[in-house]
C-alpha cells in the first residue's frame, strides 16, 4: 500500500511539473523531456523503495511494449517519419504510460464538462478518449440509446421492403420503379381490411386481387368473407377457406344465388349440406372449383352432379381422399356431358377405372389429369385416342407407365394442342419426345409446354449420351424450339438433367430468338451456368420470369431489370442497374 501511495503522489507531482514548465517555458524538446523523466524527484528516496519502483516501472513498460496499442503507435511513427529512422521504444512505451488513463481511486478530470472526479472501475471513456463523470456518463449513454433506436428504425424499413420484393420475385412480379395506383390502393386496403364496412361498387378483378393477397396473408376471416358477398356479381373466388366454418359457406349461395362461377380452395369445413344447398338454390353455376372438400360424401356429389351436371362447362377438383370413387365418376362422365374443361388433381380413390369412364367425355377441350398415377398406358392411349382431336390442352402428370405409345399416340390423334404437359416419365425416350416435335407433328406450335422431370432414373446414365436415351434430352429440346420457338411463352425443364450444356448454348446463344417466351423454368439442370443464363436474357427479350433452383453453376449471372430470378440467392444483388447490352 505505501508503494502504490508512494507512486500516485510521485504521479500527482509529475503532472504538476509538467503543467508549470508549460506555462513558462512552452513545449520542450524531446532530450530534455526524456530526462525529466529520468530524473528522481526526490533525492532522499530510500534505496530499497527506489529498487522497487524501478522494477514496477520496467514490468509496467515490458507489458506496454507487448500491448496491440503499442505495435500500433510504433507503426505508424514508422510510416510517418520513415522506416530509416530509428525510434526509441522506451520513449514511446514512457509516453503511453504517463498519458494512460488513471486508475479507479484517482482523480481525473471529465472530459466534457472538465469537473473534477474520482475515477472508479465504471467511469466511462469520451468521445476523445478521456474519462466521464457519473453526470456526463449517463447523458452520453442516453444519447446513444437515442441513436441506437434511431438506427433500428430507419434500418427496419429497407428489411421489410426487401421481404416484400423477395415476395413478389417469387410471383413474378419485379417491374421497376414505383407499383402502379392501383396495386398500392389494394395493398393499402389489405392491411386496413378490418376497418372497412363494405367494398362498394368495386370492379370484380379488383375484388379477385384483394382475395389473392388476403388469402396469402392468412386473414380471410367470417368477417371479411362478409365483404365479397354481392348479389350483383356472377362470381365467387376465395383462394384461402381455412378460416371459414360450415354455415359460411351456405351463407355463400344464400347470398348470391345468380352466382355461375364458384371457385373455393381449401375448402376442409364444406359438408355434404352448404353442397347440396348449392346445387338446390344456384341454378346457373357452370364453372365449378372445389379443393380439398374432404368432409363431402360421394352420395353428395352423385346428388350434385345430377342436378347440375348438363349445365357445367369447367369442373376442377382437388384434394378429395375421402370420396370422389370409381361410381361417382362414371356418374360424372355421364351426367357432366357438356363438359369442356376438366382437372382432377389428387383424388386418391380414383383408379384405372375412373379413366376409362372419362372417355366419355367427347365434349371435352381442355384435361388435365394428376390421380391414378398406377394407369397403364394402354388405357392412356385409349384416352388420348378417344378425346384427342377436340383437345386444345393435355396435361397427363407422374403416371408410372406412360411411355412411348402415349407419345405416339398425342402425335396421331391430338391436332389441336396449344398446350401440353407430360412430367415425371422414367420411360419414354428422347428421340420419341424430338419426333413428336418434328416436320410431321399435327399440331401447331405450342404455347405452354411443360415437361418437366422426365429423365432416366438410372444413376450410371447421368447424361443420358446413350442412343437410345430416356427422358426429355439434348435431342427434343432441339426440336421443340425449332417447332414451337415462334410462340412459346412458357417452358418448363425442371429435372431434365439429361439435356447437354452445349446444347443449351447452342439454342440459347443470344442469337437465336424466341419473342414470345415469357416463363423459364430450368430448376436442378445442372448443366446451367452463368453463360447459358446470359445467352437465355438475350435470347429472349419478353422474359419476366425464371428459375434455376439448385442450379449452382449461375449464382454470378448479372440479371437485367425486370426480370424475376427464382432460386438464386444473391439474385438482388446481381441486378443491373443499366442496359444489359454488351454483358
Amino acid at each position: 500500500m505505501l508503494a502504490i501511495a508512494y507512486a500516485i503522489q510521485q504521479d500527482y507531482q509529475q503532472r504538476l511539473a509538467d503543467a508549470e514548465r508549460r506555462r513558462t517555458e512552452g513545449t520542450e524538446n524531446a532530450d530534455a523531456e526524456k530526462e525529466n523523466e529520468n530524473e528522481v524527484d526526490d533525492d532522499s528516496e530510500d534505496p530499497v523503495e527506489k529498487k522497487k519502483r524501478k522494477r514496477k516501472e520496467e514490468k509496467a513498460l515490458l507489458k506496454i511494449k507487448q500491448s496491440k496499442e503499442f505495435k500500433r503507435r510504433k507503426a505508424v511513427q514508422e510510416l510517418e517519419e520513415g522506416s530509416d529512422v530509428e525510434l526509441d521504444d522506451d520513449a514511446l512505451a514512457r509516453d503511453m504510460m504517463r498519458k494512460a488513463a488513471p486508475l479507479p481511486g484517482q482523480l481525473d478530470n471529465c472530459e466534457i464538462c472538465e469537473k473534477r472526479f474520482t475515477v472508479t472501475p465504471y467511469s466511462k471513456t469520451g468521445p476523445e478518449g478521456g474519462l466521464l463523470c457519473g453526470k456526463c456518463s449517463k447523458e452520453l449513454k442516453d444519447d446513444e440509446k437515442r441513436e441506437a433506436a434511431a438506427k433500428k428504425k430507419r434500418v427496419s424499413a429497407p428489411k421489410a421492403r426487401k421481404r416484400q420484393t423477395e415476395s413478389d420475385r417469387l410471383m413474378g412480379d419485379v417491374k421497376p420503379g414505383c407499383k402502379s395506383l392501383v396495386d398500392m390502393c389494394v395493398r393499402k386496403v389489405t392491411n386496413v381490411v378490418n376497418d372497412i364496412e363494405e367494398f362498394g361498387d368495386m370492379p370484380q378483378d379488383i375484388l379477385d386481387r384483394l382475395s389473392q393477397i388476403l388469402s396469402k396473408q392468412r386473414v380471410l376471416t367470417p368477417r371479411v368473407l362478409d365483404l365479397f358477398l354481392r348479389t350483383d356479381v356472377d362470381r365467387i373466388i376465395v383462394y384461402d377457406c381455412g378460416k371459414l366454418e360450415t354455415e359460411d359457406f351456405q351463407r355463400i349461395f344464400g347470398t348470391m344465388p345468380h352466382v355461375e362461377n364458384v371457385n373455393l380452395r381449401f375448402a376442409g369445413q364444406m359438408k355434404d349440406g352448404p353442397l347440396l344447398y348449392m346445387a338446390e338454390k344456384c341454378k346457373k353455376i357452370r364453372h365449378l372449383q372445389l379443393g380439398a372438400t374432404n368432409l363431402v360424401t360421394d352420395d353428395a356429389w352423385v346428388e350434385l352432379f345430377d342436378k347440375l351436371g348438363p349445365q357445367l362447362e369447367s369442373l376442377k377438383l382437388s384434394e378429395l381422399n375421402d370420396s370422389m370413387r370409381d361410381e361417382t365418376v362414371e356418374v360424372l362422365a355421364k351426367q357432366c356431358h357438356n363438359l369442356k374443361r376438366l382437372k382432377l388433381r389428387s383424388c386418391s380413390h380414383m383408379s384405372e377405372a375412373s379413366i376409362n369412364s372419362l372417355r366419355a367425355l367427347k365434349s371435352l377441350e381442355h384435361l388435365t389429369l394428376a390421380v391414378a398415377p398406377e394407369t397403364s398406358s394402354s388405357t392412356l392411349v385409349e384416352l388420348v385416342s378417344s378425346l384427342g382431336p377436340n383437345l386444345q390442352t393435355l396435361c397427363l402428370e407422374n403416371f408410372q407407365d406412360l411411355d412411348d405409345t402415349v407419345l405416339e399416340a398425342i402425335k396421331q390423334h391430338c391436332s389441336k394442342l396449344s398446350k401440353l404437359r407430360i412430367t415425371g416419365s422414367c420411360l419414354c425416350h428422347d428421340n420419341v419426345f424430338a419426333s413428336l416435335f418434328d416436320n410431321d407433328s399435327p399440331f401447331p406450335p405450342l404455347i405452354y409446354a411443360d415437361v418437366s422431370e422426365n429423365r432416366d432414373i438410372d444413376s450410371m446414365k447421368p447424361d443420358g449420351s446413350d442412343a437410345d436415351a430416356i427422358g426429355f434430352g439434348s435431342l427434343a429440346l432441339p426440336a421443340l424450339l425449332d417447332h414451337s420457338g415462334a410462340r412459346l411463352e412458357h417452358l418448363n425443364l425442371k429435372s431434365d438433367r439429361h439435356i447437354s450444356h452445349a446444347t443449351l448454348l447452342e439454342y440459347f446463344d443470344g442469337v437465336k430468338q424466341y419473342p414470345a417466351l415469357k416463363d423459364i423454368d430450368l430448376s436442378f439442370v445442372s448443366a446451367v451456368d452463368d453463360v447459358v443464363v446470359a445467352g437465355i436474357f438475350k435470347s429472349c427479350p419478353e422474359l419476366s420470369k425464371l428459375a434455376v433452383f439448385a442450379c449452382f453453376n449461375a449464382r454470378g449471372a448479372r440479371i437485367p431489370r425486370g426480370i424475376a430470378v427464382v432460386g438464386l440467392p444473391n439474385a438482388g444483388d446481381n441486378i443491373l442497374q443499366g442496359d444489359y447490352d454488351g454483358i
